[in-house]
Order: C-alpha cells, then sequence, then structure tokens
C-alpha cells in the first residue's frame, strides 16, 4: 500500500511540475500592452528594465528600487514591467517572446543589462539607460549605465527620472542614496 501511494504521489508531482514548466512567459508585446493601458489609467510612465536570471547587476538593480524607502516612489510615477533577456542556451524558456527585438530596437544591441527603457503611456520613447559623461542626455547617446554605481551613474539615472517622473529633488536625493549604498 506504502509503495502505490509513493507511486502516485511521485505521478502526480511529476504532472504538477510537467504543467508548470510548460507555461511560457508572455510576450513583449502583450507586456507592453498592458503596461500602456495601466500608466494611461494611472497616469504614469512605464519603466521597462532587460534583465536575466545570471545577472547580477540586474538583481542588485531590482533589489534597490524595491527598498522599502523608496519601492513606492518609483511605483507612484511609474508601471513598471521586467523582460528577460539574453539568457543561456539552457534557460532560453525563460525569455520573454520578442525581448531580444525589443532590446536591439533601443539600441541595447551589445550594451549590456540591465538595460531600461522609458515610455509615456502611448509607448513613445522618453529615455534609456545610455549616458555620456559629463552630459545630460535621455536617450540614444552613450553607453548604457546598467545598475548605476558610480556618481556619475547615479546621477545620469537621477535625470532621467527627474524628466520623466514627478518625483520632487528631494526624492530623487533619496533614489540616489539607495543606490550610494554598497
Amino acid at each position: 500500500m506504502k509503495i502505490k501511494t509513493f507511486i502516485s504521489f511521485l505521478f502526480i508531482l511529476v504532472c504538477i511540475q510537467n504543467i508548470h514548466a510548460q507555461e511560457k512567459p508572455k510576450s513583449v508585446a502583450l507586456i507592453l500592452k498592458e503596461a500602456k493601458q495601466q500608466a494611461t489609467i494611472e497616469n504614469k510612465n512605464v519603466f521597462v528594465m532587460f534583465t536575466a536570471s545570471w545577472c547580477g547587476w540586474c538583481k542588485k538593480m531590482k533589489a534597490t528600487m524595491e527598498t522599502p524607502s523608496v519601492e513606492k516612489l518609483f511605483n507612484t510615477n511609474y508601471v513598471i514591467k521586467y523582460i528577460t533577456v539574453l539568457e543561456h542556451k539552457t534557460k532560453k524558456q525563460l525569455e520573454n517572446p520578442g525581448s531580444k527585438e525589443l532590446l536591439n530596437k533601443y539600441g541595447g544591441k551589445n550594451n549590456g543589462i540591465p538595460f531600461y527603457l522609458i515610455f509615456d503611456s502611448d509607448g513613445n520613447l522618453l529615455a534609456d539607460s545610455k549616458m555620456v559623461s559629463n552630459k545630460n542626455v535621455l536617450k540614444g547617446e552613450g553607453t548604457n549605465i546598467g545598475c548605476p554605481s558610480t556618481n556619475e551613474e547615479i546621477d545620469a539615472f537621477a535625470y532621467k527620472l527627474k524628466e520623466t517622473s514627478n518625483l520632487t529633488d528631494k526624492e530623487l536625493i533619496a533614489i540616489a542614496a539607495e543606490f550610494k549604498k554598497e
């Protein structure tokens, strides 16, 4: 009797695991559509961050943005979506369909991740994660900031947030302080 129960339990466990494993990530088109709809309703912009399971800097940036002292500041101003891209061969199934195309479309090819884009609720690009030394730019120029860690990167990131949100100078200082922590 114990063997039958064990085999039944094992069979159910394998079935559940297979069902879960077959769930496909949402497509980028669907993620952006839902984000734009939510942003329109909530009067926000859309913050899209490209990430991967192996990316330590992506995890650090996400964790910093979700720190209790600043999470509300981000969520009040942005609909935040994470898009999985550039996974290793064994984890390609984690990628959101269309992720590489979107990354490449907005200049993220060969720039590393995290790479982020900020859109308005109509889907117009407002800013990306590129920066130029000693110059404030919103998009199109420079190299990828990634997870801001140097003073220059944090300042460039704060500039992009300031120009694409209703964050006050005091709130931007609080966000910068979180990114300066090690």
